[in-house]
């Protein structure tokens, strides 16, 4: 699609015709933003979330500011539909935007402009709003607003239904190349670092939904290891140790996952439970067990030499 147009943008924009849908989970009170585009990198432009504040998607011809613009204004305690009203106000190019706000409370706000590329259109319901433009049918908005609507599950598996549903239809005319996934705490810790429930990007892909899909799988058993730690830093070993073994039975080819449980193990002196996991790691790659013998001096395995012995026994 040619750049060229017969005006000028004040303001830098983007090109980022999309579908994407923002909502608040009722019941976790988590906030996100999940979109997919032809158009690469497209997390970097159209998501913006604050724990605490709300959420929003910017899109179409983008104005990137209405992202941390519009999480100003709610952190200061305006509402999502004054904070979209306030910023188109001052936008000269508002028919050309598409954009969409939840605040904290649950407060939807939607615009697509009257001249954002057929087929464009958007549908907001309770907590959440789908939007799309460039779009192969006007079924795409509806379909993800109706899946939305009926997945159970977290949020982020809501909002990916809804993704899944648009590609379903039709999706972006121009095929697909991008996506992303944010999710933010429903309360600021002032830290925002935590308060990322989830920040997930495929910047260049050809089925990039489905790869988002991974990535989310796999962050979950991540989050399981992260549990782990935390539960062994405070004393609960077995409930740790059962977040361990989740955490490897959900991607059983990274054998990142049984290594550290099975680290774990032997640090507790439960050698012989940790063997067979040792085995399976060190045939499926010999590496870790070089890796093995620089913990020690880490301070991250007990210092015996028996036990490393009957370890390293194990390696091809």
């Amino acid at each position: 699609m040619s750049r060229h147009t017969n005006w000028k943008s004040p303001h830098p924009s983007r090109l980022t015709h999309t579908f994407s849908i923002v909502a608040r989970d009722p019941e976790s009170g988590e906030m996100g933003v999940a979109v997919q585009s032809h158009w690469f990198s497209v997390g970097s432009v159209v998501t913006w979330a604050e724990a605490g504040v709300g959420a929003v998607a910017t899109q179409a011809f983008a104005e990137i500011s209405y992202g941390p613009l519009g999480l100003t204004l709610m952190r200061a305690g305006k509402p999502a539909p004054d904070t979209l009203t306030s910023l188109l106000a001052t936008d000269e190019q508002r028919e050309l935007r598409q954009v969409a706000m939840v605040d904290a409370q649950g407060r939807i706000a939607a615009h697509t402009g009257a001249r954002c590329i057929a087929d464009a259109g958007h549908e907001t319901g309770e907590g959440f709003s789908v939007q799309a433009n460039m779009m192969a049918c006007p079924d795409v908005w509806p379909a993800m607003a109706r899946a939305y609507r009926e997945t159970t599950g977290d949020l982020a598996e809501c909002m990916l239904a809804a993704l899944e549903a648009g590609q379903a239809v039709g999706g972006d005319i121009r095929g697909r190349q991008s996506a992303a996934i944010l999710i933010v705490k429903p309360v600021s810790t002032g830290r925002p670092w935590a308060d990322r429930v989830m920040e997930l990007r495929v910047e260049d892909h050809t089925e990039p939904i489905r790869e988002l899909r991974r990535l989310v799988h796999l962050h979950r058993a991540y989050q399981h290891m992260n549990q782990g730690d935390e539960l062994l830093g405070t004393g609960k070993i077995e409930e740790a140790l059962r977040e361990y073994r989740a955490a490897a039975e959900m991607v059983p080819d990274i054998v990142e996952l049984p290594f550290w449980h099975a680290v774990t193990l032997a640090d507790l002196g439960r050698v012989d439970e940790a063997l067979p996991i040792f085995e399976d790691v060190f045939a499926r790659n010999a590496d870790w067990a070089e890796l093995l013998t620089r913990l020690p001096a880490a301070g991250f395995l007990r210092d015996d030499a028996e036990m490393m012995q009957r370890i390293l026994a194990l390696a091809p």
